[in-house]
């Protein structure tokens, strides 16, 4: 018997948009063309753990115009809970695509974050891409830069003067939310989304896992492998908890679902 298709699955108390990539693509640009000032999340199992703790990261993810699947992990427990995602929406996949989409339209892109000149070298390797791409700046802060009042008010002039349709932040989860979320009335940009390591592999300073490891859900082991001391506690402490929470939550909805006899 086939289950019914719904809008939204809900994982961990996290509402999670049952869309393909293309329909995704398809909402980010009516979100473009809206002209409103709106942003999008890409859930992981790393968001979904700090997300349990975190009251102000949940309340920015409830204001998102869109919460995408962005890990293989999650798929895996949406079919657990018996409410399957039709597909992987990667932030990482998100970010050339959007570009491409830019590029094709004539929209102007900021790029923001990212390690010392990254960004740049972002910007210059998807200009090579895209030859008609406008990618009006590209910017690397430096760190702790969201503790310095002059550094954010040099940052927002800089994209203001820009007049960017995308904005597209490489912070790392969950800084680059709270930026977007934070300045995103002040910027009035369209449409912004926080893209993690994204700029780095676009750079080529960080090579991304290979497709094979993408598809099996191993792209976290491929991070591992190339920064253990950086993510060994997060990956394999703190992140192990998500398999133990959606056990949890797919006894408690077997426990509330009624019997057929009632």
């Amino acid at each position: 018997m086939a289950v019914p298709t719904r809008d939204k699955i809900n994982l961990l108390g996290i509402d999670i948009d049952n869309v393909t990539f293309h329909e995704t693509l398809n909402k980010i640009e009516r979100l473009i063309e809206n002209r409103k000032p709106s942003f999008i999340v890409t859930p992981n199992v790393d968001h979904l753990i700090t997300l349990q703790a975190d009251s102000d990261f949940r309340k920015i993810y409830k204001q998102a115009a869109l919460a995408v699947p962005d890990g293989v992990p999650l798929l895996w427990a949406a079919r657990f809970l018996g409410t399957p995602l039709k597909e992987r929406v990667a932030g990482s996949d998100l970010f050339p695509a959007v570009c491409q989409l830019a590029a094709e339209k004539g929209h102007r892109l900021f790029f923001l974050g990212g390690r010392s000149n990254v960004a740049d070298k972002a910007k210059s390797a998807m200009e090579r891409r895209w030859p008609k791409i406008r990618i009006s700046n590209a910017y690397s802060p430096p760190f702790g830069f969201e503790t310095d009042p002059k550094e954010i008010e040099r940052i927002c002039s800089m994209i203001k003067r820009s007049r960017p349709d995308i904005l597209f932040v490489s912070l790392g989860a969950p800084k680059q939310e709270r930026f977007i979320f934070k300045y995103k009335d002040v910027l009035d940009i369209p449409f912004s989304m926080g893209i993690g390591i994204s700029f780095d592999f676009v750079a080529g300073t960080t090579k991304r896992a290979p497709s094979w490891m993408r598809k099996l859900g191993l792209e976290w082991f491929s991070r591992l492998l190339a920064e253990p001391r950086r993510l060994f506690r997060r990956y394999l402490i703190r992140d192990m908890r998500f398999f133990k929470l959606i056990y949890l939550q797919r006894k408690r909805v077997g426990h509330e679902r009624p019997s057929q006899g009632s």
